[in-house]
């Protein structure tokens, strides 16, 4: 067999067994909406540690990261800072969530909103924003995988089928399984993702230098700028960092798939448990960087630097052991792009379709519009993943310039009385119109700073601002118990 043979027939062969034991955990259960979305609630430690970390070590982690410590140098270091920060602030805001979600039979973000500031139209822009910003980090699970196949191929086989092939496995897998399957494959994701950072981490820079100090070293007398700020970029030196790394720790936990996430917990004790240990696995980005910046060297003047580790990969090990990274590689794009999905799709039927223009949908109707919606999101991220050359990065900073814009009506919701509802809809509206601006005018960073976090900080300014000008008793429409929270 060819090498780009051998490499395929791998990643095959570890896609196909995580997939049959997605198919077998969602078997055996009704997937009625209730368990298709939260799981019933019953989760314990283990498998909310396996589910958080499957949604979130993506293809970012395992391309991304290294594509940027490739591309850009020091400022792609802002990765390992926002990540142990995030658990930080998860610590005090998932477990009050879980247990509103529980009170209340919350099963989505926009369940929160409509629950806590008692009006539909908040929620209903509240799941606009939540899938338009979750396409572009599906886009990138979807690129990825692109990648992965194309490069572990030998280029036989371009992007754009690997990406069509994805697509339809990613539909009837989501379809099938629910997030039950989801957090059983991510106990194969994350066994053989823990496997192959540390071997490409260590084995690469071994291989090429002799060992990772010899390779800084190499690289410092090559590009001594590379690894300090602005690194190979122009603009994003230490303010971009610092409010990068503020926008995507208070960011973290605001997508969709992640804050429904937390509901699927057993009690508010297992989300504290999580946030405690979650910074181990963070440890694995380190082997990513390392082999991202042997790159530097070991495969210069790449166009595209998401596609130096596996490039760095195919040139220094066998076809088989490429296969293996790749078939990592794949399933770090497929649990999280599943869990993308269902969250998307189970946004828009229960949160918009249903209270805006359908009140009388029952549970079972949702969930069957939810599926439709699973395969309409598959195909518009499909295009955009076939059309955009965007890097993977770009992508998630997209992404979470928008989301973003929940925390101020999440964390004073939970924690201040007096948050009234026109103030957090009109910060929401701020923040993503700042977003949007400042975005689409290509103007991030802007002066140096993450246009996100300038547009959260607007929105900060307008919601606490709107809050204090209302009374008290006018400030939520219907109140919340403060008492669960």
């Amino acid at each position: 067999m060819s090498p780009g043979a051998v490499a395929l027939s791998t990643i095959l062969a570890i896609v196909g067994f995580g997939a049959a034991i997605g198919f077998l955990a969602g078997a055996r259960r009704k997937m009625d909406l209730e368990q298709w979305t939260v799981a019933g609630r019953g989760f314990g430690p283990v498998l909310m540690y396996l589910l958080m970390a499957g949604e979130v070590y993506t293809t970012f982690a395992f391309l991304g990261a290294g594509g940027w410590a490739y591309s850009r140098g020091g400022p792609s270091l802002y990765i390992l800072a926002y990540l142990t920060l995030a658990y930080v602030v998860s610590f005090f805001v998932l477990p009050p969530l879980w247990e509103a979600g529980r009170k209340y039979g919350l099963q989505t973000q926009s369940d929160f909103f409509s629950m806590r500031y008692g009006n539909k139209y908040l929620a209903a822009f509240v799941c606009v924003v939540g899938v338009a910003f979750l396409i572009p980090y599906l886009q990138l699970q979807l690129t990825g995988l692109g990648i992965i196949v194309s490069v572990a191929s030998f280029d036989a086989i371009g992007q754009a089928p690997a990406i069509v092939i994805s697509v339809v496995a990613l539909t009837a897998f989501v379809l099938t399984g629910g997030v039950r399957a989801v957090a059983w494959v991510s106990v194969l994701k994350d066994l053989l993702g823990v496997v192959a950072a540390v071997a490409v981490g260590i084995g690469i820079p071994y291989i090429h230098y002799g060992g990772i100090g010899p390779m800084f070293s190499a690289l410092a007398r090559a590009h001594p700028a590379h690894l300090t700020m602005p690194g190979a970029t122009a603009n994003l030196g230490h303010t971009w960092f610092i409010s990068t790394v503020l926008l995507t720790s208070l960011g973290f936990y605001m997508w969709p798939h992640a804050f429904a996430a937390a509901f699927t917990a057993k009690n508010a004790d297992t989300l504290r448990r999580n946030a405690v240990v979650m910074p181990l696995y963070t440890l694995t980005l380190a082997f990513v960087f390392f082999a991202g910046f042997t790159a530097v060297l070991a495969v210069p003047g790449l166009a595209n630097g998401d596609l130096s580790m596996l490039t760095v990969v195919r040139r220094s090990f066998p076809a088989w052991f490429l296969g293996v990274i790749g078939g990592a590689g794949a399933l770090t794009a497929m649990v999280p792009a599943s869990i993308f999905l269902l969250s998307a799709a189970t946004l828009f039927a229960k949160n918009l379709v249903r209270p805006l223009f359908a009140p009388a949908m029952t549970d079972s109707e949702v969930a069957r519009l939810a599926r439709i919606t699973v395969v309409a999101l598959s195909l518009v991220s499909l295009y955009f993943a076939v059309y955009s050359s965007t890097t993977l990065v770009s992508l998630l900073l997209l992404g979470y310039a928008g989301i973003t814009q929940f925390f101020p009506g999440v964390i004073l919701g939970l924690y201040w009385k007096r948050t009234s509802m026109p103030a957090v809809f009109c910060g929401m509206i701020a923040g993503v119109g700042t977003v949007a601006y400042l975005m689409l005018t290509h103007r991030d960073s802007f002066h140096g700073w993450s246009a996100g976090f300038l547009a959260l900080c607007l929105n900060f300014l307008v919601t606490v601002g709107g809050s204090l000008l209302l009374p008290a008793g006018e400030s939520v429409a219907e109140p919340f118990n403060h008492d669960a929270v």
